[in-house]
């Protein structure tokens, strides 16, 4: 799904909840790398989740070396070590999850290697706001403006800005493991902290015959394009008019629930989208679920981001 970025030797970060299929994509990544594209992988496995737990490394990833890591709270060293020692194109790393590891993220970035990694959150604003681990998308600061300055913006005088670029300047959200969101890491970051719908890359494989799809797309649309391309084509007769309706409301929940995850707390409407959908019982029509979202939304309170 990203051969062209791989190919564009690019430091790549893999956004996705637990579960979603992020080990398994570097993995099969490391083995592209080293016997495809014939470049000096070294794999940081911590938790021998990549490599496998053996002293021989699973054939899965090629031709790529790997470095276990004995204490899980030494893994920046070794991240470090791996360059210093070993002369890597690439190193890999999964489940980037402390300070120390961000920081070591950044020297690596610093050195001219290609570093691909992984961390848990759903959204490019999970690592935003997580203070741990912002300064993998460049960090952000509060910045007080002159007067002028704030006039000719439209903005406060106090507002937050990047520190600077990114340790990753491509991040890569895996709403599920054949929908994949590519931000500009940069362009992304500068435009959420002022409020903006920055412009994303949407990614989907088809699961019948492999083929991936890419659409340029807002942000905040990217859940209606999901369920647009996976939505089936209609058949002939009643059932098509039907299918094409059912389309197009469905569409319209998506769209809706995204533009309230971008005003309220986006755990209180996944879980409230969610209840509705399941009390409507997956036969129900969208239109009755719709109704029901609506009715349940009027009596709701919602806390906001």
């Amino acid at each position: 799904m990203i051969d062209d970025i791989l190919n564009a030797n690019q430091p790549i970060l893999f956004l996705g909840r637990p579960g979603v299929g992020k080990t398994t994509a570097i993995r099969e990544i490391a083995r592209t790398l080293a016997d495809e594209l014939r470049k000096r992988v070294v794999i940081v496995d911590t938790s021998n989740e990549i490599g496998g737990d053996g002293d021989v490394p699973h054939h899965a990833i090629g031709g790529a070396r790997r470095m276990q890591v004995a204490d899980a709270s030494k893994q920046h060293h070794v991240m470090i070590e791996a360059v210093e020692n070993h002369m890597p194109q690439v190193v890999i790393v999964d489940e980037i999850g402390t300070e120390a590891e961000a920081t070591a993220c950044r020297t690596i970035a610093e050195r001219g290697v290609v570093l691909i990694g992984t961390a848990h959150g759903c959204f490019l604003e999970n690592l935003i706001k997580n203070p741990t681990l912002t300064d993998l998308v460049g960090g952000v600061s509060s910045v007080t403006l002159g007067d002028e300055e704030a006039r000719s913006r439209g903005t406060q005088k106090s507002v937050l800005e990047r520190k600077g670029p990114p340790a990753f300047p491509i991040v890569i959200e895996m709403r599920d493991r054949g929908a994949w969101v590519a931000h500009d890491t940069a362009e992304s970051v500068d435009a959420l902290l002022v409020n903006k719908v920055p412009k994303v890359q949407l990614r989907l494989r088809d699961p019948e015959d492999g083929q991936v799809t890419m659409l340029e797309c807002a942000y905040d649309q990217v859940e209606a394009q999901i369920m647009a391309q996976r939505a089936p084509q209609g058949g002939d007769g009643s059932n098509s008019n039907s299918s094409t309706a059912s389309h197009d409301e469905d569409t319209a929940m998506a769209a809706a629930t995204a533009q309230l995850r971008n005003t309220f707390n986006s755990s209180n409407i996944d879980d409230l989208v969610g209840g509705v959908l399941r009390n409507g019982g997956g036969s129900s029509s969208s239109s009755a679920s719709n109704r029901s979202l609506q009715e349940v939304l009027a009596g709701t309170d919602l806390d906001p981001m």
